[in-house]
């Protein structure tokens, strides 16, 4: 008997080119074998075995796409996972800004994240489209209605996120605030609230956008030192184990409030002020972990490893931290000597570098913890000793308090002396590419250079290299300062030295303090919040990563 084996798999089974060729070849051999043609079943047989073959080469397919889908995804959050720096934004002041102002401040200071105490909907509708990531909070107050009800809590979650989401870009969601030490007897109802929110945004198809926690208070950690032996108040481990694996359930993190402040002023000298500062120490004064000789050389990286250490002492050990308050007074009482604008420029620049340099803890090098300073604006009508209304980094007016400084520490917060950066033509640059650079910056570029119209302020000398200058700068900040954004074909270069001059203030210029820095900065996409070059650079990511995937899928299917 005389069989075409590749007629036989042709009628069977469809497979790629390759696979073909190692069938037919196979299958020849198989089929004109003397064993074979002996037995009736050969032919059976063979059919059967191709037929596995072809299921397994099907279900070999799907899983790779499957893999190849799962990597995607999990480079694609791995991308967007850099710790950050935010604010906490109060609003017990006399004179509260109005949210537009309190926007524009945001975005002039180079803020991409900030907590709000609640969901106040003029703040909300204000930040839509910036791309400022907004973490929003049920007030301790509401906790109750939300707690005993899953409607109350689906009611709060479609006003206060459904209805501005994705133009505002909520991205988590605190339950209360420090509950178990705030509003103890509150405890027990702390569990369903966390919950009922959580069904809330699942309904909503928002929780892979949106994580629910609940901050807590870094009181509720005893003996945190060393890190080590730190375990949670057990008295709240009825609490604490539910909330805990919830928080492992759903990808969330632990909220931690960490105040070194308050842990030095109670301390009665045990510890070193430098300690709470982040100061340098010497290597023999810093403390050390006897148990895992682990060396430590600030208050916050020992906090947030006893934190790690007391959520081993329940078995949970895949939860990260995320620090919700921290910050220093700059203004106190007699009884507070320490709370001053060196001590507070000190702690919150020290802390910022830390973060988003990924400094990282002992226990955890080299992994930033992203963390919300306390606060935006020193709160006035604030009840309690002196220190309690001077937290803030600006006054109501958007003034800074203190000069923030920030060298390598990135672009953030641009009240640092160090992010006082112009754009200026180059001295002895090509008069002819000057004008060139100059006028496609007042076209293409959309900058707008009325200043420099005869009479007015900016005309004044009227040389093309100071024109120039004066476009380039305000091309600069429009941009963000981003890389790249002072170039102009090699005609420009970036100053530390302000420009401005007599009446002709540069759009990117501050005042002394700072206040006025990057008021030009037009708002940036409301699904992400980096900087402008981080904003490409990501896009260009999931672009190329979405290619890619089209073209496996392709070639797989």
């Amino acid at each position: 008997m005389n069989l075409t084996p590749t007629l036989v798999i042709d009628a069977h089974l469809s497979l790629s080119p390759l696979l073909k060729y190692h069938f037919t070849y196979q299958a020849t051999i198989l089929l004109n074998s003397p064993l074979l043609i002996l037995s009736s079943l050969s032919l059976s047989l063979a059919k059967a075995f191709l037929a596995i073959l072809n299921l397994v080469n099907k279900a070999l397919k799907i899983m790779a796409l499957l893999l190849f889908l799962l990597v995607l995804t999990v480079s694609a959050v791995s991308a967007d996972e850099d710790a950050f720096v935010g604010v906490n934004i109060g609003t017990e002041l006399s004179d509260m800004p109005h949210p537009t102002q309190v926007v524009a401040l945001l975005k002039a200071q180079q803020i991409h994240h900030i907590r709000l105490y609640n969901a106040d909907r003029g703040m909300l509708l204000a930040l839509a489209n910036t791309g400022i990531r907004v973490a929003v909070s049920v007030p301790n107050e509401q906790l109750l209605g939300i707690a005993q009800s899953n409607s109350t809590a689906a009611n709060w979650v479609s006003q206060n996120v459904v209805a501005h989401y994705p133009a505002t870009n909520i991205t988590s969601i605190c339950v209360g605030s420090e509950v178990l030490t705030a509003l103890p007897n509150a405890a027990p109802i702390l569990i369903n609230a966390l919950k009922f929110i959580q069904s809330a945004i699942v309904a909503s198809n928002l929780d892979r956008q949106i994580k629910v926690s609940t901050p807590l208070a870094s009181s509720i950690i005893l003996d945190s030192f060393p890190p080590s032996q730190a375990f949670f108040n057990r008295t709240w481990n009825p609490v604490l184990v539910p909330m805990l694996k919830f928080l492992q359930s759903t990808g969330s993190y632990l909220m931690l409030n960490i105040y070194p402040y308050f842990d030095y002023m109670q301390s009665n000298g045990v510890i070193p002020l430098d300690y709470a500062l982040f100061k340098p120490l010497a290597p023999n004064k810093e403390a050390v972990d006897a148990n895992t000789l682990l060396h430590y050389t600030n208050v916050f990286d020992a906090m947030i490893d006893a934190a790690y250490f007391a959520m081993a002492d329940l078995n949970i050990t895949n939860v990260p931290v995320l620090v919700t308050e921290t910050g220093w007074p700059s203004k106190g009482d007699s009884n507070e000597p320490d709370a001053t604008m060196d001590n507070a420029n000190t702690y919150n620049s020290n802390l910022i570098k830390r973060v988003m340099n990924k400094t990282g803890t002992p226990k955890h090098p080299g992994v930033g913890v992203s963390t919300y300073i306390y606060e935006l604006y020193n709160e006035d009508l604030k009840n309690g000793p002196l220190s309690e209304k001077n937290w803030g980094l600006f006054d109501a007016q958007g003034n800074p308090v203190y000069i923030l400084h920030l060298t390598d520490s990135g672009s953030v917060f641009a009240n640092d002396t160090a992010n006082q950066t112009y754009c200026t033509a180059k001295e002895g640059a090509d008069r002819k590419m000057l004008q060139a650079a100059l006028d496609w910056a007042c076209g293409p570029g959309k900058v707008d250079c009325a200043p420099l119209l005869q009479g007015q302020a900016c005309y004044e000398p009227d040389t093309v290299s100071a024109h120039a200058t004066y476009a380039f700068d305000t091309y600069y900040h429009q941009m963000g300062k981003t890389p790249g954004s002072c170039d102009f074909n090699g005609v420009a270069t970036i100053t530390t030295s302000n420009p401005s001059h007599a009446s002709c203030v540069f759009p990117g210029s501050s005042d002394r303090n700072g206040s006025l820095l990057n008021s030009t900065i037009p708002a940036m996409d409301s699904k992400n919040s980096a900087s402008p070059s981080e904003f490409v650079y990501k896009n260009v990511f999931f672009m190329a990563n979405a290619v890619i995937s089209v073209l496996w899928i392709a070639v797989l299917l």
